[in-house]
């Protein structure tokens, strides 16, 4: 069996240099904290959809369920630890009475971000079996359908603010820049999440979701346990969304059922844009084309304001046309790389897993 990312000096100077640049970059550049922790938290969004849309090949339009799940579960448990939840929306998280030393905010943080991710994991595995049966467009649609329904159902609950959104706990003067902290969480998820798949993209598991993409009814035959299969990636994806929605909610501060947690008309769509962007089916085409996707959504939002959706848009022709592989397999195709969607680690799937 290969391991990923293997300890060649050029690969470890490499992990090194990449994550000293990582550490770095928000002390460099102060002014644009708040968007490199949303370009690390766009890097997961879209290897998470791209594990499930680009390796295994079940496109799905509703991954910002688990986005928007985890949001509240970690505000839930922040909140929820120290403070009445109901009173809390109520108050619109105001008041003296809803004030969290440092301690607290830590404390929630802490153990808002896991739960958020075992409970989007958890949701994943429930509806794995009954949405995972279905295929194709009808897969899409069931996916679509339960990312809308998330944000209505959230959007009529008054316990966690109903239509009127929820607030994240309000950090403490006394733990200073806590923007920092997210942006350092962010980046801990983003390598973390790139890892693990990258392991898992090595392993008998990576073939098993190539050969579902490739041929599934071949795959079955050949007696993989497709199911089983198909509803771990999702629970995998899920859990790692879920993380990346705790953070997100934190970064925004400000939870709105429709706009921010189940955003499918945003976040979305932004995550398959980004593998496709980049190059679904790779380990480097999610992260490139979120790195890409947002310099391009914060150029619209700076010189475009009032055109950026039509612009973004034209952005997603624009791939679509001339940039069916992505930008990776069209620097591969281009250079006399193999193109296509296959990855690096999945090239071998071609062959088909062992029985």
């Amino acid at each position: 069996m290969r391991i990923p990312l293997a300890l060649t000096s050029a690969r470890l100077v490499l992990l090194v240099v990449i994550l000293a640049c990582g550490v770095a970059a928000p002390l460099l550049g102060p002014a644009y904290q708040s968007q490199l922790t949303e370009l690390l938290l766009f890097i997961v969004f879209a290897l998470a959809w791209d594990l499930v849309g680009g390796q295994m090949g079940y496109n799905s339009f509703g991954n910002v369920l688990f986005v928007g799940v985890g949001m509240y579960v970690s505000a839930i448990v922040q909140v929820g630890l120290f403070y009445d939840v109901g009173l809390y929306t109520e108050a619109k998280g105001g008041g003296t009475e809803f004030v969290f030393d440092a301690s607290q905010f830590l404390t929630g943080l802490a153990l808002g971000l896991p739960a958020a991710a075992a409970a989007s994991a958890l949701v994943a595995w429930l509806l794995g079996s009954l949405v995972l049966s279905m295929r194709g467009h009808y897969f899409a649609i069931c996916t679509l359908g339960l990312g809308l329904a998330a944000g209505q159902v959230a959007a009529g609950i008054p316990w966690i603010g109903a239509g009127s959104g929820m607030l994240t706990p309000n950090p403490p003067a006394t733990l200073g820049d806590v923007g920092l902290l997210l942006y350092y969480l962010a980046l801990g998820l983003a390598l973390s999440c790139t890892l693990v798949f990258a392991w898992l993209l090595s392993t008998r598991f990576g073939l098993a979701l190539n050969a579902i993409r490739d041929d599934e009814d071949k795959a079955e035959a050949m007696g993989l346990r497709v199911h089983a299969a198909k509803v771990t990636a999702w629970v995998i994806a899920a859990g790692f969304l879920g993380a990346a929605g705790a953070i997100y909610g934190n970064l925004v501060r400000f939870i709105d059922p429709t706009e921010t947690a189940f955003a499918g008309a945003t976040i979305g769509v932004w995550m398959i844009l980004m593998a496709l962007l980049g190059g679904q089916g790779t380990l480097l085409g999610p992260i490139v084309g979120a790195i890409v996707f947002q310099l391009t959504k914060e150029l619209f939002w700076t010189y475009l304001l009032g055109w950026q959706r039509v612009a973004l848009g034209v952005l997603i022709v624009a791939v679509a046309v001339f940039f069916p592989a992505g930008i990776v397999g069209f620097v591969r195709e281009r250079f006399g790389a193999k193109p296509g969607i296959a990855s690096e680690e999945g090239a071998a799937s071609a062959k088909g897993p062992s029985p």
